[in-house]
């Protein structure tokens, strides 16, 4: 009896060409994030039950741009770069589950296929995008890590400029802001292939760091701006008040997650 391998499709007799491999995943990033406040009604309306707003400033958003380094638990990806080095940006806010905070991301970009996979099994809503931010150097023109330090970060999908901003460093902080700063809640949805049979896959589940390391936070100011676009909402955000700007080196690892519940969607 044949039998195919692979921790994700495509799954081969050798699994060698599995778009991902099995977790744990590590990541090596700088985060530039930009927090705000946006209407608490945009933020309930992007939130499934059970979810409801969070109790504490609901309608903070986190604008977070990473370029990351990723590998499998042997890392051999990173001396093949090109599996390895991808950049996303993402959207993140905050919610209740039975009276405890999660964040959750209800929008993100990536801009390599493997990240995309990635987000499949951990319920990020993850699409293709085009995306860019300064990176530090301790010679040259490039910006170091300190007071007066200019960063700036682009966000582009379907040829369309979804956001920019430009972020300058103040004082080193105590953290990294706060709306990204709990478990995750999310979904993970699979439509059944056949009409009228509804989910084939739904959970709701709670994930997190299995473990994490980070250097000196820094704090600032942000010009931040978003732009409408025929295919995306990130818009609908819209900006209402500046909270703060981050800056961030981090290195995590990310090892599976716990369900909280399943059968509480309704697919279209």
């Amino acid at each position: 009896m044949a039998s195919v391998r692979g921790y994700f499709h495509p799954k081969t007799a050798t699994g060698d060409s599995s778009l991902i491999p099995s977790p744990p995943w590590r990541y090596s990033g700088d985060l530039l994030t930009v927090e705000y406040r946006t209407d608490p009604a945009r933020v309930r309306e992007l939130l499934p039950e059970p979810l409801e707003l969070a109790e504490e400033d609901p309608g903070a958003v986190a604008l977070i741009w990473a370029d990351w380094q990723s590998c499998s638990t042997s890392g051999q990806e990173l001396l093949d770069p090109v599996l390895s080095q991808y950049k996303e940006a993402f959207a993140v806010v905050r919610c209740s589950y039975k009276g405890r905070t999660y964040s959750r991301c209800v929008y993100i970009w990536v801009d390599k296929d493997f990240a995309i996979a990635r987000g499949l099994h951990q319920g990020y809503p993850k699409k293709l995008g085009s995306i860019h931010q300064t990176r530090p150097h301790p010679y040259g023109p490039a910006p170091r890590i300190e007071a007066g330090a200019r960063f700036g970060a682009t966000l582009a999908a379907a040829d369309r400029r979804l956001a920019q901003a430009v972020v300058t460093l103040r004082e080193a902080s105590a953290t990294n802001g706060f709306v990204n700063g709990h478990p995750m809640a999310h979904h993970r949805w699979l439509p059944s292939v056949e009409k009228g049979k509804g989910l084939a896959l739904d959970e709701l589940i709670e994930t997190g760091a299995a473990s994490f390391e980070a250097g000196q936070p820094w704090t600032g100011d942000a010009d931040l701006e978003l732009f409408e676009a025929p295919t995306e909402e990130l818009a609908r955000l819209e900006i209402r008040e500046p909270i703060a700007a981050y800056y961030r080196q981090v290195g995590v690892v990310w090892d599976g997650g716990t369900l909280l519940e399943s059968g509480t969607s309704e697919a279209e």
